[in-house]
This record gives C-alpha cells, structure tokens and sequence, in this order.
C-alpha cells in the first residue's frame, strides 16, 4: 500500500505539460529510430512544450536548445523528403574526419562561451547544461543529415541528461531521457543495418 500511495502522490505533482511533452518526445524518437519521416512534426510539438517546460525550471540553454531544435526539425523535415529518385528514403550517411575534428572544437568553444555566460545568471549547473546543449547542437544536424554517429552522441549526452532531469524532479522527463537511451540505441543499429545494405547494393 505505502508503494501505491507513493506513485500515486508522484503522479499527483506531474503536470499535464510534461506528459505531453512526453508523450511527443517518446514518439519523435521512435520515428527517427525507424528512419520514418513523421518523426518531425511530433518532434516539432515537442521542443514548442519544452520551451515553456525548461523555462519554468530555469535549464535556460536547454530552452534556447529547444528553439534550434524546432528550425532543426524544418530543416530535418525538408532534408528528409528530398530522396534520390531510385531511393525509398534518404541514403544513411557515416561521419567524415574533418566533421568530427570540427564538431569536437565547436563542442568546447560553446561550452566555455555559454557556460561563461550562464555563470552569471540563475542557471542551474551552466557548464554542464552548456556541454549537453553543444553536444546536442551537433547531434541534432547530424540526425538531420541521417548521419549515423548522432545516435551515439544522443545515447551519451541522453545519460547525463537523465542525472539532471532527475535532481531538478523533472522525473517523467528523467524517464523519457532514459528510454531515450535505449531508442536511440536501437536506431544505431538500425540505421546501420540500412547503411551495410545500402554499400551491398552499391558494390
């Protein structure tokens, strides 16, 4: 009985917000696991909840994040509709050196730039909330471009986000992240098997 009590008073402090947010998030997700396009009209209702979501919690670089993610979605929305005239789908790409050597100084210089500033306001943890936010940034045009090394930078800064979420008693949120983990796990090895048989066909 005091375990029922307990969920039930914790899922009595939710608010309908977050479970939408939820909900979408979980959704968009799954979609761009499966490579299926629909991903980003839900992923698009999902960063507009967020927005007011990370801003009554004060993540002000995940908020900022959030309206990136929403031109991102667009763009990914776009991208993804221009498929080669013999594809289904647009091809699976892989990362290039120049592409990780670039992202990897873009992921430092943001850190130190916005951690620096949200220093100097109310932010909740500014430099680790500005590495997860630049680890995102990258992430994000990565899955955009159907690159398949984003989901591998998703399942990394998806755990952090997790430890934040959950010492801010964002705990649905907590929970999506962590599921995140694994879709995003799941969309690696999918959108891998995709590219082999892409090469197979080409070879």
């Amino acid at each position: 009985m005091q375990i029922i009590h307990t969920l039930h008073d914790w899922w009595q402090h939710q608010t309908w917000l977050e479970i939408a947010g939820v909900i979408t998030g979980l959704l968009c997700v799954y979609l761009a696991a499966k490579n299926n396009i629909w991903n980003w009209p839900f992923a698009a209702v999902s960063v507009i909840i967020y927005i007011f979501i990370f801003f009554e919690a004060r993540l002000f670089a995940d908020m900022g994040l959030q309206v990136y993610f929403l031109g991102m979605n667009i763009y990914g929305w776009w991208y993804w509709s221009q498929r080669p005239p013999s594809e289904k789908k647009v091809p699976v790409a892989r990362i290039t050196k120049s592409e990780m050597a670039l992202s990897s100084v873009a992921i430092v210089v943001f850190t130190f730039i916005l951690g620096f500033i949200l220093k100097y306001t109310t932010a909740s943890f500014p430099y680790l909330d500005s590495f997860c936010t630049a680890c995102s940034l990258v992430a994000q045009v990565f899955l955009a471009r159907k690159v398949l090394e984003n989901w591998l930078i998703w399942i990394f800064v998806d755990v952090i986000y997790v430890g934040v979420y959950i010492f801010k008693d964002l705990h649905l949120t907590a929970l999506m992240y962590a599921v995140y983990v694994a879709i995003a796990l799941m969309g690696y090895i999918d959108w891998k098997k995709d590219w082999k048989k892409m090469q197979e066909t080409r070879n």
